[in-house]
């Protein structure tokens, strides 16, 4: 057997193999030496992923043939056979594409670059493009779920909210779990969810694959990967309020996106509008901050290790939490002692359950923080000058550390709750916990900005208006087509376990 492509030897994991189809040999592609002699060929083709730069994913193709047919078609079987023995590759998926998300070109992503690689790979797709907001959220109550092998969302990180919304929220209506109780121990949603970026943020896709590319996103889904997904749940006074997997944050980016909704019209130019026009009112908020810290956690927020594909630290703090729970059980986690509480006034609230990277922040609000290891990383920034907090904002962008300002602390954090001096001055009993612990609020608050006591909390890009909030992290509640980001290897030989000769 020869291959129809000169280069160096192409070394690919099965796993990476897309897929292998028998084809009809031209004779006007027969130019190379002995085989324009022969009077018949047999060949087969092998789809498989490449690897461009900067974790971007390409579906590439190889040709081999023979003169012998059945030799050919044995080939061609034990490929067939091997790629069948992929079990986490799905057979059969749910699509929701939204339509009027990022620039409006969901809908041409998905039937342009995405769909061609599902029929290649086999995959059968039941599609729904969504016509009104949470359109996909309250299908999803509705449908067979149970028969797909995954749920795929087209857009932004509005819509993969959505989805995830309705995906965990069956699972608990399934289970007869009640979503309203901040304490519940919520079931782990094993339907995994694809991200098709086409929206105009993409912070989720970007943090777990390592790059915005439909195309890779799509590749990602076809060879099987699984990245659980820690998740947040948010609640007030006993009522659920939203789920988070990126940023929930108060203040600063709260006030961003509030003031952004009222500028839609302008595209995603408005996060840049409304980004400057807040930094020159810098507001700051006062306000008490109770939270549990994370002990179960291998790591730190400062410790410089980035979550990777395979990441031990997530590994090892799920393993670690586990058995603390089955030791001690929720009792433990609601034990006095542990709790930490913080009053001042803030610029900035910020909790994250991933680095929330991005094309402008490489980096992320953490780069120390982890998908799946059952903590949020709480940053607080504390009232500063202008030009200090400039400096703050400028370290996301650069290699230095963005936690090393005297007005900013980072905790490890497991659970958090928050109120206003407003909440807590209007609600005696805005929450049980917080009328033991929150005391006294300093009320020094200068003329100039008695007139906005309140923020708004920007849950993963909506917006929440709840000033008092309780935070709970549910490790690897829910699980990706992805991997999480991958090293950069030099050598793609270096990585790969296999090749397609050696298999045949």
């Amino acid at each position: 057997a020869k291959s129809c492509v000169h280069a160096e030897n192409c070394f690919v994991p099965i796993s990476e193999i897309i897929a292998v189809e028998e084809r009809e040999f031209n004779k006007k592609q027969r130019n190379i030496g002995r085989w324009q002699k022969m009077a018949k060929l047999h060949a087969f083709t092998v789809y498989y992923v490449k690897r461009a730069r900067n974790h971007r994913w390409r579906c590439s193709d190889v040709t081999f043939w023979c003169v012998d047919e059945h030799l050919c078609n044995q080939w061609t079987q034990a490929l067939k056979e091997l790629l069948e023995m992929q079990k986490s590759r799905p057979k059969q998926l749910l699509v929701y594409i939204n339509p009027y998300g990022g620039k409006r070109q969901g809908k041409r992503i998905y039937e342009q670059k995405v769909a061609p690689l599902f029929n290649l790979a086999s995959i059968t797709t039941d599609v729904v493009i969504t016509e009104h907001a949470n359109h996909a959220k309250d299908n999803l109550f509705e449908v067979n779920i149970y028969k797909y092998d995954g749920v795929v969302c087209v857009g932004g990180d509005g819509m993969f909210s959505e989805v995830m919304h309705g995906l965990i929220g069956r699972m608990q209506k399934d289970s007869g779990i009640d979503q309203n109780n901040p304490k519940a121990s919520l079931v782990q949603c094993n339907i995994r969810i694809g991200i098709i970026p086409a929206g105009s943020t993409d912070c989720i896709c970007y943090s777990t694959v390592g790059i915005s590319d439909p195309v890779t996103s799509a590749l990602h889904i076809i060879v099987g990967d699984c990245q659980p997904l820690d998740v947040s749940s948010v609640h007030h006074n006993n009522t659920f309020l939203k789920y988070s997997v990126s940023l929930l944050g108060y203040g600063f980016y709260g006030d961003i996106l509030k003031d952004s909704e009222k500028k839609r019209w302008m595209g995603p130019m408005r996060y840049d509008y409304s980004g400057f026009k807040t930094f020159l009112s810098h507001h700051y908020y006062e306000g008490t901050i109770a939270y549990q810290p994370a002990k179960h956690t291998h790591g730190s927020p400062r410790d410089k290790e980035s979550c990777r594909t395979g990441c031990y630290i997530c590994k090892k703090s799920e393993k670690q939490l586990a058995e603390q729970t089955k030791e001690h059980g929720l009792k433990h986690e609601e034990g006095e002692e542990e709790w930490k509480v913080i009053k001042g006034k803030f610029l900035a609230i910020n909790a994250v359950n991933m680095s929330c990277a991005c094309p402008r922040s490489p980096k992320g609000l953490s780069p120390a923080a982890h998908l799946a290891d059952g903590s949020a990383d709480l940053i607080l920034v504390r009232k500063c000058s202008r030009f200090d907090f400039l400096r703050y904002l400028v370290r996301h962008t650069n290699q230095d550390d963005q936690f090393d300002f005297p007005f900013v602390d980072v905790y490890r954090v497991k659970c958090f709750q928050f109120t206003s001096k407003l909440s807590e001055d209007n609600e005696s009993n805005v929450m049980d916990i917080g009328k033991k612990r929150f005391g006294q609020f300093c009320r020094d608050h200068p003329a100039c900005c008695c007139n906005i006591v309140n923020s708004t909390w920007n849950c993963d890009g909506e917006t929440l208006d709840s000033s008092a909030i309780e935070v709970r992290v549910h490790c690897q509640l829910m699980k990706l087509f992805a991997r999480g980001i991958e090293e950069n290897y030099k050598d793609e030989a270096a990585y790969s376990q296999s090749s397609i000769e050696q298999l045949l």
